[in-house]
């Protein structure tokens, strides 16, 4: 029996927005398939991974705790997106965030105030911003490809990272340990009552919503969309492409710094060389799989957040490797990029009327 590709007469809304659940059904039963070829405990790990993370309740903090950078990378990187502007570094605009917080908390450290931790969310803003505006000014007055440029940058501030943490910001009294100093009280995002939910949390899905609200009420979003959608048409319509570069990779960096401010200024307390966690890859999955629509990226931010806690609890009850966490979520992305041509194709058995048509 064989099965061929029918092109639907117009795009199926209905598959638009199945096709990540089919991707995240697949990606279990691939994953169970795969662990238990491997010796593991296969339905086990999918069970740990994605069941038991979500029907914890006291494992929904850490869910929240995870959820909130991603969800704050991949609503910036979906504005560009959905201008096809590919910016694939936001982990280099998230590390460099981070940084621009730590020194402001490093520079202030003998200092208490209301005031240090703002001034520190907007130096990560601000640290992001300028590291995203490389690959903008190389794209529009140079035309060079954002993906290449913004993903090697990833590596200059990694590095920029490892230069600071082993010399210029080592802790004096840290037994010689490549860290920065513990961040003060005045330092540290408060937590939500009794919980270890920090304030950066709620902050996170406050902005996504906001970007909504942005992207579809107001002329800058409908700018993005039709930029991106009809480059000609945005062009006579008045919409200045280059324009819409900048705004969209400026927006990701920012949103980017402050995940890395939030994750140093909460989590972390103190800048260290194990800061770059992967989250600004992550977000692009979070980012496709809620179709770039920021409502969509909170349940996206939350899912794969569900795949981080599951995958540090398989690793202790069946002995998961660590890299189980980074299969499950690479391919999550592949069916989900496989599933896609679903919404513009339907599948048929090849050699039946059109009345057969799956």
């Amino acid at each position: 029996m064989l099965l061929e590709l029918e092109k639907r007469k117009q795009p199926s809304r209905a598959m638009l927005y199945l096709t990540p659940v089919i991707a995240v059904l697949l990606t279990m039963v691939t994953g169970a398939v795969i662990f238990s070829l491997l010796g593991y405990d296969g339905f086990g790990a999918v069970w740990h991974i994605f069941v038991t993370p979500a029907a914890d309740i006291d494992k929904w903090q850490d869910l929240g705790i995870k959820a909130a950078p991603l969800i704050l990378i991949a609503t910036g990187l979906s504005i560009g997106f959905r201008a096809n502007v590919w910016n694939i570094g936001a982990e280099g605009q998230y590390v460099m965030g981070a940084l621009a917080g730590t020194g402001v908390a490093l520079a202030t450290w003998h200092m208490e105030g209301v005031w240090i931790l703002p001034l520190m969310c907007l130096a990560g803003i601000l640290g992001g911003m300028a590291y995203a505006a490389i690959p903008a000014f190389l794209k529009t007055k140079l035309n060079v490809n954002e993906i290449l440029s913004s993903l090697m940058l990833t590596y200059v501030a990694i590095q920029t990272l490892y230069y600071l943490m082993r010399g210029p910001w080592k802790d004096p009294d840290g037994f010689n340990f490549p860290q920065t100093r513990l961040f003060n009280d005045s330092q540290i995002l408060p937590e939500i009552g009794d919980t270890f939910v920090h304030m950066g949390v709620p902050i996170a899905f406050l902005i996504a919503i906001l970007a909504w609200y942005i992207l579809s009420k107001t002329v800058f979003g409908f700018g993005v969309r039709v930029v991106g959608a009809a480059p000609n048409a945005a062009r006579y319509g008045g919409f200045n492409k280059n324009r819409t570069i900048w705004m969209s990779l400026l927006a990701a960096g920012g949103l980017a710094g402050l995940a890395g401010t939030f994750e140093a200024a909460g989590p972390f307390g103190q800048m260290v060389p194990q800061f770059p966690t992967g989250y600004g890859f992550t977000a692009i999955i979070v980012a496709f799989l809620g179709r770039l629509h920021p409502v969509g990226i909170i349940l996206a931010g939350i899912i794969l957040a569900i795949s981080y806690v599951g995958g540090e609890i398989a690793q202790t009850t069946i002995g998961l490797p660590n890299a189980a966490t980074g299969l499950f979520q690479a391919m999550m992305l592949f069916f989900l990029l496989a599933t896609d041509i679903l919404v513009n194709y339907r599948l048929k058995i090849a050699g039946l009327a059109r009345g057969g048509a799956a």
